[in-house]
């Protein structure tokens, strides 16, 4: 059975160039044999948070929300595509992710990162790593971070130039690190129930 991975993008700019790295991160997870499907926080388009979904009564969340939950309950794993604002969360993904909880609970979570610059998307991905624990999420401890995008990835999500070597070079570690512990995570489901 293939590991059922959720790539979830959360820029709503006009011009954004993350896309390019969700949609890289789809395709080379998918060429390993995962089923991976982006989640794109703008295509979902939830409104700023004002109620949960586990706050609504059952049967009447928003439908975009109760797919959106229904897809994070059946996943194995989350792979998070995020920028840097400002130092900080890009908002859209950071919103799509507080609607839910319970939801997202024992499994693995990996980070990519990536920015205009050299750095990467680094200070982010640093924030990225605290908030993905609190949220219930074992994230594994190999990171990607992508930058300057524009000088790593072309528009189709394709490696491009020297960066892009050392995306790929890097990619597998990511991959690896991120199936072992959905293998893990999966096998400890199966045993035992989780404590809460």
């Amino acid at each position: 059975m293939p590991d059922r991975i959720l790539v979830l993008y959360g820029s709503y700019r006009r011009d954004r160039m993350g896309i390019r790295l969700a949609d890289y991160l789809v395709r080379n997870l998918a060429a390993r044999g995962a089923e991976a499907e982006l989640v794109d926080a703008k295509t979902v388009n939830l409104p700023m948070l004002d109620r949960m979904y586990k706050e609504y009564p059952r049967g009447e969340a928003p439908p975009e929300m109760e797919a959106l939950a229904e897809k994070i309950r059946t996943a194995d794993a989350f792979v998070f595509v995020i920028g840097e604002y400002n130092w900080g969360m890009q908002p859209g993904l950071k919103n799509l992710t507080d609607h839910f909880l319970e939801e997202w609970f024992w499994r693995p979570a990996a980070i990519a990162s990536y920015s205009a610059g050299r750095l990467s998307g680094a200070r982010a991905n640093s924030l990225w790593h605290g908030t993905l624990s609190e949220m219930g999420m074992v994230v594994i401890s190999s990171t990607l971070t992508v930058g300057p995008i524009a000088a790593t990835l072309d528009v189709e999500g394709n490696a491009t130039g020297d960066a892009g070597k050392s995306l790929d070079r890097a990619f597998p570690r990511f991959a690896d690190d991120l199936a072992w512990w959905t293998e893990a995570a999966r096998a400890q489901r199966e045993r035992t129930a989780p404590p809460y």
